[in-house]
C-alpha cells in the first residue's frame, strides 16, 4: 500500500517545487491548503488537496488522517512555532512515523535573525517528538532573485542591502528534490540527521548579475543599497513589517559573511552536484530578459 506524504505550505517555492519531484513516484499525495481557491489548481494535477489552517489546531485531524509522512513547512512569522506546533502535535495524534522540516540555514538560539530563532525552537520540538524525522536547513534561495524580476526587466539592474556578501545560495529545485529523496526512503534511513543545504560554490551578487547577463544576452548589475532604502521598497511593496525586519537581519548577517560557505549535503543527499547559479540563470532567463526596455 502506498505511503502518505501530507506536504504543507502546499503552494509555496519549495512545496511546489517538491510536489513535482513527488509525482509519479508511488507515493500518495496530499496538500494541505488555507482555502478552497488553492485547491483547484492542485487537484487538476492529482494531487488530494485538503483544507486546513496550521495556526488552527481545531482545523488539522482531518487533514492528518492516514498519512504517513509529513513535510512540514510554516510560515515565516511570529507564530511560527505555533504553526509548527500544531503541526507536529496533529502528527503525533494521528500516528505519522515521520516528520521531514522545512528549517532555515543557521538555526540556533543564538541566531542573528529572528527567524533563525524561531526555527530553533521548532526544530527542538520536532527532535523530541517522538517520530522519525529529518531537519533540512537551506541557505539564501536562488529563487529569491526572482523577486528582483520586474526592476533587471525594466532597467537592468537590480538593488540589494547585501553589500559585498559571498553566499553559497542553493536553487528550491534542489532542497525539494533532497526533500524528495529522504521522503522516498525509508524513515530510518534519515532519522536524526540534520542537513545544511547549498550551491556549489559562494557567489557575489556581482558574479550573480554577471550570470543574469550572459543568460538574457544583455548587461545586468549589481547595485547595493542601505537598510532604510531597501526596508522602504519592500514596506512600499506592501510587505509586512515584521518581514522586512527579519529580512533586514539577514542582510546584515549575510553582509557580514555568515552565508560564506558550502556544504557537500546536496551531492551526499542526490549523488550529483547542486546547481550553479549559471544554471538557474539560463533556465530563469525569461522572467529576467529586457523586454521591457526594448
Amino acid at each position: 500500500m502506498p505511503r502518505t506524504v501530507l506536504v504543507t505550505g502546499a503552494t509555496g517555492t519549495v512545496s511546489t517545487e517538491l510536489l513535482k519531484a513527488l509525482e509519479g513516484t508511488g507515493v500518495r499525495l496530499r496538500a494541505l491548503v488555507r482555502g478552497e481557491a488553492g485547491a483547484d489548481a492542485l487537484r487538476r494535477r492529482g494531487v488530494e488537496a485538503v483544507t486546513g489552517d496550521l495556526g488552527d489546531a481545531r482545523s488539522l485531524p482531518p487533514a492528518f488522517e492516514g498519512v504517513q509522512d509529513l513535510w512540514l513547512l510554516v510560515p515565516n512569522g511570529p507564530r511560527a512555532p505555533e504553526n509548527s506546533m500544531n503541526a507536529v502535535w496533529a502528527a503525533r495524534r494521528a500516528g505519522v512515523e515521520r516528520i521531514v522540516r522545512l528549517s532555515a540555514v543557521g538555526a540556533a538560539h543564538d541566531a542573528p535573525t529572528r527567524s533563525g530563532r524561531l526555527h530553533a525552537l521548532s526544530d527542538r520540538e520536532t527532535e523530541a517528538s517522538g517520530l522519525h524525522w529529518t531537519v533540512l536547513r537551506p541557505l539564501w534561495f536562488m529563487q529569491n532573485l526572482l523577486n528582483e524580476a520586474a526592476e533587471i526587466s525594466a532597467t537592468g539592474a537590480f538593488s540589494l542591502n547585501m553589500a559585498s556578501a559571498r553566499l553559497g545560495m542553493v536553487d528550491a529545485r534542489d532542497i525539494a528534490e533532497c526533500a524528495a529523496r529522504v521522503l522516498l526512503d525509508p524513515p530510518e534511513r534519515h532519522h536524526g540527521a540534520v542537513h545544511t543545504l547549498t550551491g556549489p560554490r559562494p557567489v557575489t551578487f556581482d558574479e550573480v548579475a554577471e550570470q543574469l547577463g550572459k543568460a538574457v544576452g544583455g548587461p545586468v548589475s549589481y547595485r547595493p543599497v542601505g537598510d532604510g532604502a531597501k526596508r522602504a521598497a519592500l514596506l512600499g511593496h506592501g510587505v509586512p513589517e515584521w518581514i522586512a525586519d527579519m529580512l533586514e537581519e539577514y542582510a546584515q548577517a549575510y553582509a557580514s559573511g555568515w552565508g560564506d560557505f558550502t556544504t557537500g549535503a546536496v551531492a551526499g543527499l542526490l549523488g550529483r552536484p547542486p546547481r550553479d547559479i549559471a544554471d538557474f540563470a539560463r533556465d530563469h532567463a525569461a522572467a529576467f530578459a529586457p523586454a521591457a526596455r526594448a
